[in-house]
C-alpha cells in the first residue's frame, strides 16, 4: 500500500512537471515587458532594478526582457501615478516607492508614521510579518502582485541653516517633502513649512536660499551630493521608504510557472543586493559582509555617513531622550493617520515588531 501512495505520488508530480512544461514551451512573452521606477540607474534603487532586469533575461534564458524606464518616463514624470499604471496594465513591472503609491494604497501610509519604525530591526519585522503580507495582500486585490520589498531607506532631513536635534530647531524652516499629505502634517506639527516642488526647482531653491533644507535617505544623499547645498544632517529615521519589486497581475497570470518562479527569485535575489547596498554602513557590518561574502563586491565608499562627513557634513545623532521629543511632537500626526491607515494593520506591525 505504501509502494502504491509513493508511486502514484511520483506519478502526478510527473504529470504537474510534464503539464508546466508544456505550458512554458506554448507561452509567447511579449517582445519587451516594461518596468517604471521614479530614479535614474545611479542610485541603488535603479541599480536593483536594472539587477532585477537582468536576473530575469538569465533565469528566463533570454525569454524574459525587461527594460526600465527612468525618471518616470512611462509616467511623463508623474511619479505618484505608478501604482494606477501598473495596476491597468499600462506598465507591466516596477520597481517603486511605497510612498509614490500612498495616496491610492492607504496601507503604505504606514512606513509614514512619524518615528514609528524608526530602525532596521523593526522594518525588517514588518516587512517579513503578519503586516508586510497584508500590504502585498491589499496590492494583489488592486491587480498588482508584489513580489519583494526593496529600500530607498530611511529617510534623514538636511539643511543649510542650523544642526536640527529638537523640534524647535526646524521652527521656520522651510523644507521640501515628498507631496503627500502626511509628510506635510508632520513637517507643520513641528513647525516647518513643507514645500513641494522636484528635485531640479529645488536645488535651485538650495542655491538662491529660498529653500532651507529637504529629507531623503543616504541612498539618495549621496548620489545628490548633498553637502554641496547643506551643511547640517540629522539621522532621526522618522519614516521608512520601501520599495516594492512588482508586477501587473494579468501579466503574472500569463506567464506559466517556471517563468513565474525565475520572477520572483530575480526579485527576491535583486532586492536582498538592493537592501544591502542602501544600508551598507547604517547598520553595522552586516550588509556591507553581505556585499562582500554573497554578491563579491567591496565598494569605495562602505560607510556612508562617515564619507558626508568627510564631505564636511555636520552628522547628528538623536539621544533616545531627544528622539522622544519629536515622538511627542507628532503624537497628534500619528494619532490621525492611525485612523486613515487602519487600525488592524497598525496594530498588525506593533505585533510584528515585538518579535
Amino acid at each position: 500500500m505504501k509502494k502504491l501512495i509513493v508511486l502514484s505520488l511520483l506519478i502526478l508530480v510527473i504529470i504537474i512537471a510534464f503539464i508546466s512544461f508544456a505550458s512554458a514551451a506554448e507561452f509567447k512573452p511579449k517582445k519587451e515587458y516594461t518596468m517604471t521606477l521614479n530614479v535614474g540607474n545611479t542610485f541603488g534603487w535603479g541599480m536593483g532594478a536594472q539587477k532585477w532586469a537582468d536576473l530575469i533575461a538569465e533565469k528566463t534564458n533570454g525569454k524574459i526582457v525587461v527594460k526600465p524606464y527612468w525618471g518616470s518616463q512611462l509616467l511623463a514624470g508623474k511619479q505618484m501615478n505608478w501604482l494606477q499604471a501598473v495596476a491597468e496594465g499600462s506598465i507591466d513591472f516596477a520597481v517603486e516607492s511605497t510612498i509614490n503609491s500612498s495616496s491610492v494604497v492607504k496601507s503604505h501610509n504606514l512606513f509614514s508614521l512619524p518615528f514609528f519604525i524608526n530602525t532596521l530591526e523593526n522594518l525588517d519585522r514588518i516587512e517579513n510579518g503578519k503586516s508586510g503580507k497584508m500590504i502585498f495582500e491589499e496590492m494583489e486585490k488592486m491587480q498588482v502582485i508584489a513580489l519583494a520589498w526593496g529600500e530607498n531607506g530611511f529617510r534623514q532631513v538636511t539643511n543649510s541653516v542650523r544642526p536640527i536635534s529638537t523640534p524647535a530647531d526646524l521652527k521656520g524652516l522651510r523644507i521640501r517633502v515628498c507631496p503627500t499629505a502626511i509628510f506635510d502634517d508632520i513637517f507643520r506639527a513641528l513647525g516647518a513649512d513643507s514645500i513641494h516642488m522636484n528635485w531640479a526647482d529645488a536645488v535651485t531653491g538650495f542655491q538662491q536660499g529660498a529653500v532651507d533644507g529637504q529629507e531623503n535617505p543616504y541612498g539618495v544623499l549621496l548620489p545628490v551630493k548633498i553637502w554641496e547645498y547643506h551643511k547640517y544632517v540629522t539621522n532621526w529615521n522618522y519614516l521608512a521608504d520601501p520599495l516594492v519589486f512588482c508586477v501587473n497581475k494579468r501579466v503574472w497570470d500569463s506567464f506559466p510557472d517556471v517563468i513565474k518562479l525565475a520572477v520572483k527569485e530575480a526579485a527576491r535575489e535583486a532586492a536582498e543586493w538592493e537592501k544591502a547596498y542602501v544600508r551598507r554602513g547604517l547598520d553595522g557590518e552586516r550588509s556591507i559582509n553581505i556585499l562582500k561574502e554573497k554578491f563579491r563586491e567591496e565598494l569605495d565608499i562602505m560607510d556612508q555617513v562617515a564619507y558626508m562627513e568627510s564631505q564636511g557634513a555636520d552628522v547628528v545623532n538623536l539621544t533616545p531622550e531627544q528622539l522622544n521629543a519629536f515622538i511627542e511632537a507628532t503624537k497628534d500626526v500619528t494619532d490621525k493617520w492611525v485612523e486613515i491607515i487602519g487600525k488592524d494593520l497598525v496594530e498588525a506591525a506593533k505585533s510584528d515588531m515585538k518579535r
